[in-house]
């Protein structure tokens, strides 16, 4: 008698099954981790751009370019300036004019369509106040995430 070597077919469709199993509860849970890890580009950029407004403003007594009331005294101006932004585009407006020239700004990060990220805006302002705004219907509303008014997301729903 042969004594042959290999898997049943039953073997088989064991591992395939437990291998789908497996892919079933990992894959959405690693794509989620990807888009969580684009957020680092907005928030790290969005807190370098205010150091700058601030200093900016140090120096200036101002958030606004001068002469040039609603710019931010930033590199770009009401487009600031991010190297190596692939996944947000970035906005800056100065307000609030007084004599000496504009006292308050708000920096956005939106979030590109083109990179899974439509939908979601981070903001931060003059107060340091920190913001997250998720539009209802989006890809990125569907996906679980929800506006939080006062940081942040960094994890579904609305977790700061």
């Amino acid at each position: 008698m042969r004594n042959e070597r290999g898997f049943t077919l039953l073997e088989l469709m064991i591992v395939v099954a437990v291998i789908a199993i497996l892919a079933a509860i990992a894959l959405p849970s690693y794509q989620d981790y990807i888009t969580r890890s684009k957020f680092q580009e907005a928030t790290s950029s969005l807190a370098d751009l205010r150091v700058k407004m601030e200093q900016y403003f140090m120096d200036n007594r101002r958030y606004n370019a001068t002469g040039v009331p609603g710019t931010c005294g930033v590199p770009g101006g009401l487009v600031p300036t991010v190297p190596g932004a692939k996944y947000f585009t970035f906005a800056c407006a100065s307000s609030n004019a007084a004599g000496a020239g504009d006292q308050q700004f708000s920096i956005t990060a939106t979030g590109i369509p083109a990179q899974g990220l439509d939908g979601i805006a981070f903001t931060v302002n003059h107060s340091n106040t920190k913001a997250t705004v998720v539009t209802g219907g989006t890809p990125m509303a569907s996906k679980g995430y929800a506006s939080n008014a006062g940081c942040w997301i960094v994890k579904k729903p609305s977790q700061c």
